[in-house]
């Protein structure tokens, strides 16, 4: 489906109704889970379409991108919170401190050393989550499972950033479950609230074992314009 002619108006109801239906299925309430509209790779005209349908939290991929669409954007709408949900470069952290409002893939030691020199520095930080690389996979971001619990410590008690949360993204050809399980395990030895997990294709099943926020992109934009 092209950006032309899908309707995201009702892509965004029929989400909320899954959502709806996926926490009522284990006693959770709908407002527990914050939606990410994924918005990378669509333009300013095609966003601002969720925006009118009342969605704040957007996230976005590669901090240029993010920087030559939102700055017009929030002018409009200027309540909007940004997730940045791709890698961070250490050559864009200060870009990217200035224009999310959380960023969500901590992956590495040089990355949140980084983060906390500029903290120091400037005393701005946003919000933080720690991405793990659940699935242990070789050709993506994240600290493995087994690394994690010192991770998050060295980064909450001696860096003292603002860790909120894990992300994570399960590998594709995989039941996603046992990962999210995982992922909340490794949340609830921290005392992290936050877990954002689920994406288009396997977000009811992340809120089901806990999801705080789901990144939808594609079922709520169609196709994206690479």
């Amino acid at each position: 489906m092209s950006s032309d002619t899908v309707d995201i108006a009702a892509n965004l109801a029929e989400i909320q109704q899954n959502i709806d239906k996926a926490c009522t299925a284990v006693g959770r309430e709908p407002s527990d889970v914050t939606l990410i509209c994924v918005s990378k790779n669509h333009d300013a005209d095609h966003v601002r379409n969720a925006l009118v349908n009342s969605r704040r939290v957007f996230g976005e991929n590669r901090v240029q991108e993010a920087a030559g669409k939102w700055p017009g954007l929030r002018e409009e709408f200027p309540d909007v919170e940004l997730h940045l949900i791709g890698p961070l470069q250490t050559n864009k952290l200060k870009d990217a401190v200035a224009l999310f409002d959380v960023i969500e893939t901590v992956d590495r030691p040089k990355l949140a050393n980084a983060l906390a020199k500029h903290r120091d520095a400037t005393g701005d930080c946003p919000d933080l989550y720690i991405q793990i690389n659940i699935g242990e996979e070789p050709q993506k971001a994240g600290i493995a499972p087994m690394d994690a619990d010192d991770f998050i410590t060295d980064c909450i008690t001696r860096l003292k950033l603002p860790i909120k949360g894990l992300m994570c993204i399960p590998p594709v050809d995989e039941e996603p479950a046992p990962h999210f399980a995982l992922l909340g395990k490794i949340a609830d030895r921290h005392d992290l609230a936050i877990r954002s997990m689920g994406m288009s294709s396997d977000y009811e099943a992340a809120i089901r074992i806990g999801a705080t926020h789901i990144r939808v992109g594609t079922a709520i934009f169609g196709s994206r314009g690479y």
